[in-house]
Formats: C-alpha cells, sequence, structure tokens
C-alpha cells in the first residue's frame, strides 16, 4: 500500500511542467505593439512636414504714406531731458519750528498760498509787550499837554509882571524853563510812541514770515519738511535743521535742455523747428522749436547747450524726463519739393533688372507690381509712380514669395 500512493501522483505533477519550445522566447505582442509606435511617428512627421509645406507664409506688410505727412529729415539728432524754468525749493526767512505743513505731493497751489506755519507765539508776546509799552506812553501826552498849557500861561503872567517891574528876571527863567522841560517831555513821549510802533512792525513782520507761501502757480512735486521740525534759511544744527519746506515747479515753464556737439552747432539756431520724442512715449512726436542757444561751450565735454520750447505743453510732459529731439531744416520752398505720389519702406523695394518693383499686399494674396523710384528720405523712398497712398507693401517676407501667392498677415 505504502508503494502504490507515490506512484498515483507522478501523472498530475508532470502536467504542471513548462514545455522546453516555450520557455526564453519573447511575446509576440510586445513586437507588434513597437512597430505601431513607430508607424504612428513616422505617420505624424509626415504629416507635419506636409502641413508646414503647404502652409501660407508669413509677410509684414506696411501702408504707403502721403510725402506731406512724412516727417522731415533731420538736420542733427541729440537726446536731453525735460527742465522746468522755474524751480524753487521754498523755504522760510527766519528759523522756527514748524507747526503745520498743508500741502503734500502733486498738490496744485497758486502764488501766495500759505505752504505752512511756523512757531510764532514768541513774536506774538513781544508784539503784545511792545503795543502795551506804546499804549503807557501814549497816556502820559495828554497830562504833559495839560501841563504845558498850564505853564505857558504862567509864562504869560510873569512876564507881564517882570515888565511891570513887579517880579524878577529869575522868576521869568524859571517859568520859561518849566514850558521847555514839558514840551521836551511831549516831544520824548511821542519819539518813544515811534520806535515802539517800528517794535511792533518788527514783531508783525516775524509773525508774516512764520507763514510760508507759495512765490508762483505750480505743483508740489517734494514735501521736504514735516511739523516739529525746526527750520532755517541757512543749514545749521548739524544737518538737523530744514532747509526748505517744499519743492514748487511750473509746470508752464518745462522746456528741453540738451547738449549738442560743439562741431555740430552750427546747425542750430534760434527759432528752428525741432521733433522731439519722450521716452515714456516713443510714439508721441511733439512739435517743438529752439527757444536759444547758451552763448558758451563746456570745454570738458565739448557741447554747447541748447533750449527747447515745446509748441503746446501736455500733462503726461513731466520735469526731468528723457527726450530725444530732432533738428529739422528750413521748409523747403514749393516749386522745389518732389513730385512723389508715396512714400515707402525702403526695404520693401525689390529690384527687378533696370527696374523696381513691391509687393502689394490684398486679401491675403500678394501682387508683384513695377514702380519708379525717387529720393529717399531716410528709412523712406519715394515713390513717383505705381502705387497710391494707402497700399499695403510687403517689407518683410521669405526670399522665395511669387506673384500671386497666398500669404498670411503677421499681427
Amino acid at each position: 500500500m505504502a508503494t502504490t500512493r507515490p506512484t498515483a501522483q507522478m501523472p498530475e505533477l508532470s502536467s504542471l511542467r513548462i514545455a522546453d519550445h516555450k520557455r526564453g522566447g519573447r511575446p509576440l505582442g510586445k513586437w507588434i505593439g513597437i512597430i505601431l509606435i513607430l508607424l504612428l511617428i513616422v505617420a505624424a512627421g509626415l504629416w507635419g512636414a506636409s502641413f508646414l509645406k503647404n502652409r501660407a507664409p508669413e509677410v509684414e506688410v506696411s501702408p504707403a504714406i502721403s510725402p506731406s505727412s512724412a516727417p522731415a529729415s533731420a538736420l542733427l539728432n541729440a537726446s536731453g531731458y525735460v527742465t522746468p524754468r522755474r524751480r524753487a525749493s521754498v523755504a522760510a526767512k527766519i528759523t522756527g519750528k514748524i507747526t503745520a505743513v498743508y500741502v503734500d505731493e502733486g498738490v496744485h497751489v497758486t502764488q501766495g498760498q500759505i505752504l505752512a506755519q511756523l512757531d510764532d507765539s514768541d513774536y506774538k508776546v513781544s508784539m503784545s509787550s511792545t503795543k502795551a509799552d506804546r499804549d503807557s506812553t501814549l497816556a502820559l501826552i495828554p497830562d504833559l499837554e495839560v501841563q504845558l498849557g498850564n505853564a505857558e500861561r504862567e509864562l504869560k503872567r510873569t512876564t507881564d509882571l517882570v515888565e511891570a517891574k513887579v517880579q524878577t528876571p529869575q522868576m521869568l527863567d524859571t517859568a520859561q524853563t518849566l514850558v521847555n522841560r514839558l514840551k521836551a517831555q511831549i516831544a520824548s513821549a511821542k519819539v518813544q510812541v515811534q520806535a515802539a510802533n517800528a517794535k511792533i512792525g518788527i514783531d508783525q513782520q516775524n509773525i508774516d514770515n512764520c507763514q510760508v507761501r507759495s512765490p508762483y502757480d505750480g505743483i508740489v512735486v517734494s514735501k521736504d519738511a514735516q511739523p516739529g521740525e525746526m527750520i532755517s534759511p541757512i543749514s545749521a544744527g548739524g544737518g538737523f535743521t530744514r532747509t526748505g519746506i517744499a519743492t514748487i515747479v511750473d509746470m508752464a515753464s518745462n522746456e528741453i535742455e540738451v547738449d549738442v556737439n560743439e562741431n555740430y552747432i552750427a546747425r542750430v539756431k534760434p527759432g528752428q523747428h525741432v521733433t522731439a520724442t519722450l521716452d515714456a512715449y516713443p510714439d508721441w512726436q511733439i512739435p517743438s522749436h529752439v527757444r536759444t542757444v547758451i552763448p558758451t561751450a563746456d570745454r570738458v565735454k565739448g557741447t554747447v547747450k541748447v533750449r527747447i520750447t515745446f509748441e503746446h505743453l501736455d500733462p503726461r510732459i513731466l520735469p526731468d524726463m528723457g527726450v530725444k529731439v530732432a533738428f529739422l531744416p528750413d521748409e523747403v520752398p514749393e516749386q522745389k519739393k518732389s513730385a512723389a505720389v508715396a512714400l515707402i519702406p525702403q526695404q520693401a523695394v525689390h529690384a527687378a533688372g533696370q527696374h523696381s518693383a513691391v509687393f502689394l499686399y490684398h486679401d491675403g494674396v500678394v501682387e508683384r507690381r513695377a514702380i519708379s523710384t525717387g529720393a529717399t528720405r531716410d528709412a523712406n523712398v519715394e515713390v513717383l509712380s505705381g502705387i497710391a497712398v494707402g497700399d499695403l507693401v510687403v517689407v518683410k517676407s521669405p526670399a522665395d514669395l511669387q506673384d500671386g501667392q497666398r500669404v498670411q498677415r503677421k499681427q
């Protein structure tokens, strides 16, 4: 019995054994998957190449402009800054402590407007004391005048008695001395009153000086002091004393100051037309003109200062802004002006044998057009015939662009 049980289980164990031809082989499905992925990649690449090949090329266009609207060629270019002719750091005439500041940056002020208040209590006390002394002196004058009247009457009676040989000359001298003394006292009192009034005027002037006022209409661009600080017209206190309340700029006096190389200063003259362009607004050309050429040169930089006035001021023009200017030539006489019908960028013109041509853009299609060109104006060229003002010309395109080809306009 013991020998027959193992014999019965042997076929069952042998059925679980893996066949030799199935060992170590890679599944066929995995190879099929890799091949399919490679085919998809190749198909995507071919589709992308076909799409790029058939895609319309992108071009950049620019409109043809009128010759009269184009800016004149500049004789000279320079750069500088917007500078106001009237800029003031407003300070007090006296030394004192600030009790109030009534302005802040960006506030419009008018001439005579109070900007700050200084402590004026000491001057008011001094003025009150001086007024009391003056009033006290004024009160003595009527009493002295009454005494003077009585002394003059006494002097007249004494004079009559001396003439009548009733009184001695000594009594006449005494009466005359009393009259003179009273007149002197009255004169002295009046002088003291005048001195007191002068002292009151000084105190009043100091009180007025405690109010710091704006010297002209303008805008506060800097607030330099706060209540509680000391202020003085001169620097004192080791740098802890302020010397100014606020900085005020008259925006109506804004102009341009540029340094022109002395080698080219002969091209600049007063009244000359100038085109100014602020660095903050590069697409805004501001008509201006030369106000004056400063009659001195900087020997270190070799430049001459030129001041330029804006034709029309604008709130966007701020002090210390960077600006570029182009000095323009005088007006060309009408009979000498070119007969050009339009101006286009030079890069839009292509050589076509002995002639010139451009590509015009119309609703996604380009057209090759022969043109006749004239003189050049900076980056533009004059067109005498072939196109009209407003036509869109291609300025940047692929080298193999063809007539009638469909294109995409670059936005």
